[in-house]
């Protein structure tokens, strides 16, 4: 079986998850990945057959979208260009974790595809929304990607077809512990946004992984990490809480950890309001804004509250791809959120 496996580079989610899938898909035949996207810091040992910008979210320095790098650095007649070049046809199986050109590949050519990912949770009306929904976010959540399956991942099985989030092996086969210190992980913050807030916190040790590190250093009560897979889990797995934005994985990891969470949508990112209405079902603490003068008394409150009593199970990858995988002998699914 040859299968197609597109994979979002708009941040470090989408490709954390695939590096978990990846071997399990091995077993059901050659893979061959697409990455698209501009926005990815970590790397990606994948076999990377397709290679694109995509169409990527950029930020702004303090916890926001760039929208003026976004339309300059983003074409939608390149990225057509580039769909009708992508031999989707080639392939026995189309796996989309929300790739634009992928989606349109598929859709000139008329090929079938599964959209397998958080962002499929979204075509069902149970999953969780903000209390003011976005007409155009909506719009992204359920056009930016169409396929003719979907198959979503969640924090709760909203609907028939969601499941539990993919936990890597790492933290499902680990002893986690609590040594005391807080991660710190906003991707759309930048070192001068909010390092004094942490500073006004001497007590707290604080591992913050942050763009543009090139090697660990401590500066008073914060040590600081580049952006790498193998120090995040450690940091992650013996912490005693995380400060992250509103994306999927990270919260996800945290809550199957038992971790403090503490979320922080992107402003402006519409799915990360999504799953902050979803977190705040769950007893999760979400603050609008991490550059505020109260910040730092946001955290130390944060800290002195009880933890909400959380289970959050993980997939069962083997189970869910034989899911997905049967999808291709399937008629196009009727589903309409």
């Amino acid at each position: 079986m040859k299968i197609f496996y597109a994979v979002q580079a708009t941040g470090n989610g989408h490709i954390s998850r695939a590096i978990q899938l990846l071997p399990y898909l091995q077993r059901y035949g050659q893979v061959d990945v697409m990455l698209s996207g501009a926005n990815a810091t970590l790397e990606a040992p994948l076999p990377i057959r397709y290679r694109s910008k995509g169409l990527s979210l950029f930020y702004s320095t303090c916890g926001g979208l760039d929208y003026k790098k976004m339309f300059r650095e983003n074409s939608l007649f390149r990225a057509t260009r580039e769909a009708r070049q992508l031999p989707v046809e080639n392939y026995d199986v189309i796996i989309n974790d929300f790739d634009f050109i992928t989606a349109k590949a598929c859709a000139i050519k008329g090929v079938p595809s599964i959209q397998f990912g958080h962002q499929a949770s979204f075509m069902s009306a149970h999953t969780p929304r903000p209390t003011s929904k976005s007409l155009m976010g909506e719009l992204i959540l359920k056009r930016y990607a169409p396929a003719t399956h979907y198959i979503g991942l969640h924090f709760q099985p909203y609907d028939s077809f969601i499941y539990p989030p993919v936990i890597k092996d790492i933290f499902q086969q680990a002893d986690s512990s609590n040594q005391g210190h807080i991660t710190v992980y906003l991707s759309a913050y930048q070192r001068h946004c909010i390092e004094h807030h942490l500073q006004a916190l001497p007590d707290v040790h604080f591992h913050w992984f942050l763009h543009g590190t090139q090697r660990p250093e401590r500066v008073g009560n914060i040590s600081f990490f580049p952006i790498d897979n193998e120090l995040f889990n450690q940091s992650l797995l013996h912490c005693e809480g995380i400060i992250t934005g509103g994306g999927f994985e990270t919260p996800a990891e945290a809550l199957y950890l038992g971790k403090r969470l503490m979320s922080i949508p992107i402003r402006g990112q519409y799915e990360q309001r999504c799953n902050a209405a979803a977190l705040q079902q769950m007893g999760v603490t979400v603050l609008e804004d991490a550059d505020t003068d109260h910040f730092a008394s946001d955290i130390r409150q944060w800290l002195q509250r009880s933890k909400p009593a959380i289970v959050q199970p993980a997939n069962d990858v083997r189970s869910t791809l034989e899911q997905v995988l049967a999808m291709v002998e399937r008629p196009a699914s009727s589903l309409i959120a």
